[in-house]
């Protein structure tokens, strides 16, 4: 399957800016939004980084968020075939995969920590949990696709994830519009190289 290129964009070549479009994926309000932290080729954010903590205090454990509708639903087909439990049982009898997803976890912990300390807010306690079920299990593919696309190389199982999906991007934007209002959300998102898919 083809490999989508990583792609920039800002609200004034006519689609949505990054808020609005995160507003229209995922159906809400996003809840602490700091930045998109990966873009799809069709330049909309695909994922986002979040508050450790919400407003209110509330911990808020996933930094990375899939947001896009396409790739949520072609994960989702992944999820209800078993590839999780497959993953599962990889990591009980597979010592090198299971140090890499140890090693992913404790990047992701490390980051969060630090987008905490940026907002001038509390680290999450010691011991709760990462995101997708780190680092011992699997329980959600779509917090690992996010990771890896945040950050890639980072997450082999969301890398894996990511190689059996199909081309869902082919369809062109999941959201799109014209508004072209002013929109501060920053855009902290890594160049992806060719061989990395864009994702929710």
């Amino acid at each position: 399957m083809a490999s989508p290129n990583h792609t920039a964009h800002t609200a004034a070549d006519g689609r949505l800016p990054d808020s609005a479009a995160v507003k229209h994926q995922l159906g809400r309000e996003p809840r602490g939004l700091r930045g998109v932290a990966h873009r799809c080729p069709c330049g909309l954010p695909d994922v986002v980084r979040t508050a450790p903590r919400l407003e209110d205090g509330t911990p808020f454990p996933t930094l990375y968020y899939l947001t896009c509708p396409r790739a949520a639903s072609a994960i989702g087909t992944l999820e209800a075939g078993g590839l999780m439990r497959e993953m599962t049982e990889r990591l009980d009898s597979a010592p090198e995969l299971r140090a890499a997803f140890e090693k992913a976890h404790d990047s992701y912990i490390a980051e969060r920590d630090a987008q905490a300390r940026a907002d001038d807010a509390e680290p999450l306690p010691e011991g709760m949990q990462s995101a997708g079920g780190m680092p011992t299990r699997v329980k959600c593919l779509h917090a690992l696709v996010a990771h890896e696309l945040a950050r890639p190389g980072t997450n082999p199982l969301g890398r894996e994830a990511l190689d059996a999906l199909p081309a869902w991007w082919e369809k062109g934007p999941c959201v799109c519009g014209t508004e072209r209002s002013g929109d501060h959300t920053s855009d902290d998102s890594e160049e992806t190289p060719s061989d990395h898919r864009g994702g929710r």
